[in-house]
């Protein structure tokens, strides 16, 4: 199982989640670059909101990116078929949170002024299907991508101009984080690993 784990976690589907998580940490001067490489960002810049506003967009759509990576993987542990029907039932619930926070982020995008990214085609987000072979499998990938998302919100709490988005990802940070603990429990592992999420 350990191996399977690594496996999952050394996958570059897996490492490119994490490096596309890391954005939302990375301050607003990341944020501003955003604009030339994000179109969403861009457009954002050109309908004339403000740079605060056009900063927190780019901030907004990332988190907007990564709920519909949440989404699309907790589909492919529902449909995989491995998971037993009181996991199943618990894994629609997240996939539910992630999409309400994804309804959130977009609405909040266009109030300020921007255009929500879209979510990738299923098969776009490269997950690595072909290891998971079992639900402790599917568990386990779920459990790498919620820690991933928390530690996103936690970089994101931070660089919000608008300190009620700040607070709303701090919200969203909790629920990330409950999920990555209900889902290491599900494998039997500590729940509560340490002190500081990290």
């Amino acid at each position: 199982m350990q191996n399977d784990l690594s496996n999952i976690l050394n996958d570059p589907a897996r490492r490119g989640f994490m490096r596309q998580a890391s954005v939302l940490s990375l301050g607003a001067l990341a944020a501003v670059s955003l604009a030339h490489t994000n179109p969403a960002a861009a457009a954002a810049m050109k309908a004339g909101i403000s740079k605060s506003d056009h900063d927190d967009v780019a901030v907004l759509n990332t988190a907007l990116a990564l709920e519909y990576q949440a989404i699309a993987a907790y589909q492919v542990g529902a449909e995989s078929n491995l998971l037993q029907k009181p996991v199943l039932a618990v894994a629609v619930k997240f996939q539910g949170h992630h999409r309400a926070h994804a309804d959130v982020l977009s609405a909040t995008v266009k109030k300020l002024g921007g255009t929500p990214v879209e979510a990738l085609a299923a098969n776009g987000y490269g997950f690595p299907v072909e290891k998971l072979k079992n639900q402790a499998d599917v568990l386990r990938f779920a459990a790498g991508l919620e820690h991933g998302a928390a530690l996103a919100y936690l970089g994101a709490v931070p660089v919000f101009h608008n300190r009620e988005l700040a607070k709303a990802a701090a919200s969203i940070l909790g629920d990330e984080t409950m999920h990555w603990s209900v889902l290491l429990n599900a494998l039997g592992e500590d729940p509560v690993p340490a002190a500081f999420i990290g």
